[in-house]
């Protein structure tokens, strides 16, 4: 398989990232490769959501047979 296309996504955690990811691209997690950019962290008093996660997705391009 040869890459084909780039894009990053964000969410509240690495999951939620992958999973928007998922939705939007409409395929299956076998044809994605997944880099993680960063992680959640946590806000003052452990409140969620002061920095996102960031995922960096790569749609593989199958090979045709010949």
């Amino acid at each position: 398989m040869t890459p084909q296309i780039t894009r990053e996504f964000e969410g509240k955690t690495v999951e939620e990232a992958i999973e928007k990811a998922l939705q939007e691209l409409k395929l299956p997690l076998e044809r994605l490769k997944i880099e993680v950019l960063s992680e959640e962290e946590k806000g003052l008093f452990g409140m969620s959501g002061a920095k996102l996660a960031k995922v960096r997705i790569t749609v593989m391009k199958v090979k045709e047979k010949a």
